[in-house]
């Protein structure tokens, strides 16, 4: 092997170490990992894996009506795994501000428009969930 050769291969050697000390040291903030961890959540109840492996169809014009949601219980259109993760999504950010209600304890009134703020969001959280679980059974 000539020398340049076996420089590039322990250059490389030397590169892929430090790479790999770089990315095991590494501390990301508990803010970045906390979105993470909620937005893996988010996808999966709202069936982006059932989206990644099943390749539905997004929606259908059908009987001069466009479908988003599938009128079963047992399939979905990808228009179901929106309205899910979105309303999921709402019903997260209505916890995130009930939790940082708490966190103004001497500033009384922003707490209560935080916590009924919270409250509001979770709760159209819920309806939104209960009225497309009605919408999918046909009633």
């Amino acid at each position: 092997m000539s020398s340049s050769v076996k420089r590039g291969i322990s250059s490389l050697s030397f590169s892929l170490n430090k790479l790999y000390r770089v990315i095991t040291t590494a501390k990301p903030s508990s803010l970045v990992i906390s979105v993470i961890s909620v937005s893996i959540a988010v996808f999966l109840f709202g069936g982006g894996l059932y989206d990644l492996i099943m390749k539905p169809l997004p929606a259908v014009y059908y009987g001069g009506r466009f479908l988003i949601l599938y009128p079963q219980l047992t399939e979905q259109f990808i228009g179901d795994s929106i309205v899910a993760m979105t309303v999921y999504t709402l019903g997260i950010i209505g916890m995130i501000a009930v939790y940082q209600s708490s966190r103004y304890v001497y500033k009384p009134r922003q707490a209560y428009m935080l916590l009924l703020i919270g409250f509001v969001f979770v709760f159209l959280a819920y309806m939104f969930l209960e009225q497309t679980i009605r919408i999918k059974l046909g009633r």
